[in-house]
């Protein structure tokens, strides 16, 4: 009984030894992660001066475009209405995506630009569309404009569209999309970015189930400057990215699809401040 006893007594303190060292590894791993957060913000505040952010190169590039005469009819974008009357971009991206009657549909940012190259300079956008997204050596018309006109918004407050009926009937077509499950890793957006908390490996994922300052901390803080890329990235090629790494099928570029999930995203994100562009890593 003895021996018995004790054979019990070294296992239980076995058991609370190994559970001890679970949670002392559990709280070494919690501060680890803390602390790389702070130098990872502690480094996006050293970087985050125009005079340091390389993503300020894209907005320079993106007015020299605004205004350059292109396509057919040799005339450039500055004619092209994005929501506050032609050639008014300051506030215009903080109300976009929205509806609009010349198109009589609801259009992001990427999709209206398209829409003034091919009815306003009669450019055959081909190449823009081949290059999207950049790549090394190789600049992105889209992501510079748009570098260039979400910069005129710098300030303002995430406004989204709800007035019209197709604004609203596209919040609700982004919200069911957020939350639907599909693809061979039958993920969907809420698996990574409902929950508090969440992370992959040190990089938090913000909570978009609710509105809230998570959401719109993200959603004002695109187009960025991500580092890890050495390019200026849009909500085109986040969202794109995002459903690569979910393994969903690529989604057509300036989709209504996407444009759906950007009303919603905002829609959580009303109020928050724009700030772009921003740098990530």
């Amino acid at each position: 009984m003895t021996r018995t006893n004790g054979k019990i007594s070294r296992l239980a303190t076995l058991a609370v030894a190994v559970g001890l060292s679970a949670a002392a590894g559990y709280v070494a791993a919690q501060a680890q992660t803390t602390d790389a957060e702070k130098e990872i913000e502690r480094y996006r505040e050293m970087i985050s001066d125009p005079m340091s952010n390389p993503g300020f190169l894209a907005v320079d590039r993106g007015e020299r475009l605004w205004s350059e005469k292109r396509g057919k009819n040799n005339v450039s974008l500055e004619t092209c209405d994005l929501g506050e009357g032609p050639g008014k971009l300051e506030g215009a991206y903080a109300k976009l995506p929205r509806y609009f009657k010349d198109a009589d549909k609801v259009m992001e940012i990427e999709q209206r630009l398209l829409w003034c190259m091919e009815k306003i300079q009669a450019l055959d956008t081909a190449d823009v569309i081949k290059r999207r997204f950049a790549s090394p050596g190789v600049d992105s018309d889209m992501e510079d404009l748009v570098a260039f006109i979400a910069n005129k918004s710098s300030g303002r407050r995430i406004e989204p569209q709800s007035s019209h009926p197709k604004e609203a009937e596209l919040t609700a077509i982004g919200e069911a999309l957020f939350y639907r499950r599909a693809g061979v890793m039958d993920f969907s957006c809420a698996t990574c970015h409902a929950e508090p908390g969440k992370r992959i490996r040190l990089q938090g994922l913000p909570d978009f189930s609710k509105p809230g300052k998570q959401a719109q901390e993200t959603m004002g803080s695109w187009p960025t400057y991500r580092v890890s890329q050495s390019a200026l990235r849009t909500m085109q090629h986040r969202m794109w990215d995002c459903m690569r790494q979910q393994r969903w099928p690529n989604p057509d570029y300036a989709s209504d699809g996407i444009t759906a999930l950007v009303m919603f995203l905002n829609k959580q994100a009303a109020g928050g401040e724009i700030t772009v562009p921003s740098i990530k890593r």
